[in-house]
């Protein structure tokens, strides 16, 4: 049975490090775009190597990035990939199969996260994405971080597993949670790893049990023990950015004069 033909979409910058494994894991598709944003490494050259349409354009921000890219793609059905992720083996013939009679207009893909020097227990629970989607119906979430698809239609799961690189030692991850944990205090909250928002309440309060609490629910609920040291240093991080998130909140209503809690 013929399926619905497939755009890869991708946006990239100095992404050498791991789009080769992302663009070689999509290779059967039909039409593959990299909307780059400035490279000055060989991402342009690895592009090409996978027959990849390749644009650039200045950096709009997160969403419209990506959002401009999806506009490009040649066809109605959008699989949306990170630089830093590729398909797992097996899932080709999961999309494919999920492409011959669309019973959604959108899927969403669990991923198995890399922590630092391991790939993640298969045990560990994994996070789900809409990443497989009829672009008619589909549309980038306005978030300054952590931006996502938000479809209109009927959403299902999918068993497409996506691989994703994105916090290859310790030194990575804290600058990335510094950095989010700044933007969470101006007051968009990032979350990462399936983190609920936790912006409401007192920042000086919560600061005294929502870590804890963080470290448990990682550790425990989300099965990071499985993972030996690296899922105990990547379960302390995620309490580290609760934390901070309150703790700069907390730091800019003072420097407000507002009094804070």
């Amino acid at each position: 049975m013929a399926r619905e033909p497939l755009s890869v979409v991708v946006t990239t910058f100095d992404s050498a490090a791991t789009l080769d494994s992302c663009l070689a894991s999509v290779a059967w598709a039909e039409d593959i775009f990299v909307l780059d944003s400035g490279s000055t490494d060989a991402t342009a050259t690895i592009a090409a190597r996978h027959g990849a349409r390749f644009e650039v354009q200045p950096f709009r921000g997160y969403a419209l990035q990506k959002q401009d890219a999806i506009d490009r793609a040649q066809h109605r059905w959008v699989l949306l990939i990170d630089s830093d992720e590729a398909l797992a083996p097996g899932a080709r013939e999961i999309v494919e199969g999920a492409l011959e009679q669309p019973s959604a207009q959108g899927f969403t893909l669990p991923r198995r996260e890399h922590v630092f020097w391991r790939l993640a227990h298969r045990w560990i629970r994994q996070d789900r994405f809409l990443r497989l989607f009829d672009r008619s119906v589909t549309r980038m979430s306005a978030d300054r971080v952590h931006e996502s698809p938000r479809c209109s239609g009927i959403s299902a799961p999918l068993d497409a597993q996506l691989l994703h690189w994105g916090q290859p030692d310790i030194a990575t991850k804290v600058d990335k949670l510094n950095r989010y944990s700044t933007l969470a205090a101006g007051g968009n909250a990032p979350q990462l790893d399936g983190e609920e928002s936790d912006a409401n309440g007192a920042p000086g309060l919560r600061m005294l049990w929502y870590p804890a609490f963080v470290f448990w629910r990682q550790y425990l609920f989300k099965r990071h023990f499985l993972n030996g040291w690296a899922g105990f240093i990547a379960a302390r991080s995620m309490a580290f950015y609760a934390l901070m998130k309150d703790a700069k909140r907390l730091e800019r209503s003072l420097q407000k004069g507002d009094g804070g809690n």
